[in-house]
């Protein structure tokens, strides 16, 4: 009897494996064309690149192509410029990350409130996010040209010295930075408004209760509520600016005397411009490594929840 009973339950698991194995192998197939699209457009070439960066290759006659070993590299840990256009992009990317997050963090608490139109405001709020990098680099460079733009008409009514600030070192880069906290800011808005929606409101009522000031429920019940959206969003967004390359060659080139020289500008310059391949593949290269530590970063609080 225990025979009889036993090929049907045998039967079953046996069709559900195959049934297990039909399911998996559609969802493989149609994962397919995008993998391979995937390899095609963006693994070859970085692949490609990581090779390149160990031969001396010129942009103008790429078929002349020598192995140098690490030349390359050893030519890149004696450059100034190298060390100056890292430094640079480590300075932008923390100083405007940091920034673009406490204005994030501050815009957000005041979209989360219930007041009359409030759903308007948090549209138009998105604008500057929506509008291509190229128009914001438009309207900050009207708003700074010389001497008709409307910053330095405004310096001019106060007797302040006027210029133009992207040709200034120092205002140059710092105008960088807040195109990109103007633009990237309600991105983080939006994203913590969320997160602090979804936190349940007897939470703050019990707060309240136990006499908890409205910095306290801010300190105990709001912050890390929001701290795992909070790495992930700034996460990505050191990435972003890391790699960000419209920002600085659209607004100053990199210039004046290299003082905003980028890494992704750098590498531009190299390549297209001094037509080293190979010493602007070992730069890409080692922009790689350090995103890859961020990559890893960004995988492991995306897992962890």
């Amino acid at each position: 009897m225990s025979i009889v009973t036993g090929k049907p339950e045998e039967t079953g698991y046996k069709d559900q494996f195959l049934e297990f194995l039909r399911e998996t192998w559609l969802g493989y197939a149609l994962v397919l064309p995008a993998t391979v699209l995937l390899g095609v457009i963006m693994v070859y070439p970085t692949l490609e690149a990581i090779w390149m960066s160990f031969y001396t290759k010129s942009f103008l006659n790429p078929e002349d192509a020598v192995w140098i070993g690490l030349q390359n590299y050893s030519q890149m840990y004696g450059d100034p410029l190298f060390w100056q256009s890292l430094r640079n992009s480590v300075i932008l990317t923390s100083v405007a990350v940091s920034l673009e997050y406490l204005a994030g963090l501050g815009l957000a608490l005041v979209l989360k409130q219930k007041v009359p139109g409030i759903k308007f405001f948090r549209s138009v709020t998105m604008v500057t996010w929506v509008l291509p990098i190229i128009v914001t680099v438009i309207i900050f460079n009207f708003l700074v040209q010389y001497p008709f733009g409307v910053v330095n008409v405004i310096f001019e009514q106060f007797g302040l010295p006027t210029t133009y600030w992207f040709g200034q070192p120092g205002t140059g880069f710092g105008l960088i930075i807040f195109m990109h906290v103007w633009r990237n800011a309600p991105f983080f808005a939006i994203a913590l408004m969320a997160s602090m929606q979804a936190i349940p409101e007897s939470y703050y009522e019990a707060a309240s209760i136990d006499g908890a000031s409205t910095l306290q429920k801010f300190r105990y019940i709001t912050l890390p509520h929001i701290s795992y959206t909070s790495m992930i969003m700034i996460v990505i967004h050191v990435i972003f600016t890391f790699n960000n390359f419209d920002f600085v060659y659209l607004s100053t080139g990199g210039g004046p005397y290299q003082s905003t020289e980028v890494l992704p500008t750098y590498v531009y310059k190299e390549a297209f411009q001094s037509y080293a391949l190979g010493y602007a593949a070992s730069v890409g290269t080692v922009m790689l490594v350090i995103m890859f530590v961020f990559t890893v970063v960004y995988v492991k609080l995306e897992t962890s929840e």
